[in-house]
């Protein structure tokens, strides 16, 4: 299979790197000085450094080149990017299927992108999310992982699953979007708590509190949006809040150490060289809360200490 990954960051790469193994993969990146860099250097030093590209890897100099003749476009930019992205796509290859691999909820909008991919692709493309406990290096290291990769259409779920399955990462499937795209957005919410908990010297025991009750909030809203319950309990739930909560390579619960330190949230996403959607995604999943009357108080403290300047600990 011909696979286009969109987005070089550090996932991006990660992906791009473990697929090549089994599929002609090609890379490519909006920003025209990091291709120059990775082309010259065959390794993404600025997000994922120490990982060289294989010969097999092909860098793209377009979008365009990249979508010539792929069975599957592989979206791995941040919830930002993703509508522009899908846009883009849809524009050169309307028929490509789809498959996204951003977690959080669209700013303004509070889109989950699978809504996001509905207003932006032709009715009946094949689109779907994959998602997980997975940090990047890991994977560019090839340690064992496993993955959900879910959509509407099971068939294309369980065909493409398939596809990305390998020896040392499995790949599920499923047909509740909705509910991975919920547990993968909010757990990075409770990360930045458990961040600012582990940075205020709380111990274990206020950390598995606060991801207990963190899954009962994910939970809850998940099932207010139309997830289906058991979905949390499984890899793109519990799974991937346990890394996130618990993982020093966690970006968002390095937001919330720095945080607990006493630094300003601008010097700390300046400082941190990655996208945290945790930060942009607790607005979205407060107002959430609040349209479908979810008690949310971890996500509440969160955006107290995040947008309104509360001391972490108060």
């Amino acid at each position: 299979m011909k696979i286009a990954v969109i987005g070089a960051g550090a996932w991006g790469s990660a992906l791009a790197l473990n697929l090549t193994a089994k599929h002609q993969v090609g890379l490519w990146t909006r920003n025209a000085a990091h291709l120059t860099e990775m082309a010259a250097e065959r390794c993404n030093n600025r997000y994922l450094p120490g990982f060289p590209f294989p010969a097999a890897l092909h860098l793209a100099a377009s979008l365009d080149s990249l979508l010539e003749d792929a069975d599957l476009a592989l979206v791995v930019t941040p919830t930002a990017g993703l509508r522009q992205t899908l846009h883009d796509i849809a524009a050169h290859s309307p028929a490509l299927p789809v498959i996204w691999a951003c977690k959080g909820f669209e700013a303004a909008t509070a889109c989950l992108p699978h809504q996001i991919a509905a207003a932006e692709l032709a009715a009946g493309v094949p689109h779907g999310v994959l998602s997980g406990p997975s940090f990047a290096k890991e994977i560019a290291q090839g340690l064992p992982a496993a993955l959900t990769l879910a959509s509407a259409d099971a068939a294309f779920a369980h065909d493409w699953a398939v596809e990305l399955h390998s020896a040392r990462l499995r790949v599920y499937s499923s047909t509740d979007v909705i509910g991975v795209e919920t547990g993968a957005a909010v757990k990075n919410v409770m990360a930045i708590a458990a961040g600012i908990s582990d940075g205020m010297g709380y111990g274990h025991n206020a950390r598995a509190a606060l991801i207990t009750r963190g899954l009962a909030e994910i939970t809850r809203l998940g099932h207010a949006l139309g997830g289906h319950p058991e979905t949390f309990m499984g890899l793109t739930g519990v799974g991937d809040l346990i890394l996130t909560c618990t993982g020093d390579l966690s970006r968002n619960r390095t937001v919330g150490l720095k945080l607990a330190q006493g630094k300003l949230l601008a010097d700390v996403l300046a400082e941190l060289g990655h996208v945290a959607e945790g930060v942009n995604t607790a607005a979205e999943v407060q107002r959430l809360a609040q349209r479908e009357n979810v008690d949310m108080p971890i996500t509440q403290a969160v955006c107290r200490v995040l947008f309104e300047g509360l001391a972490p600990g108060k």
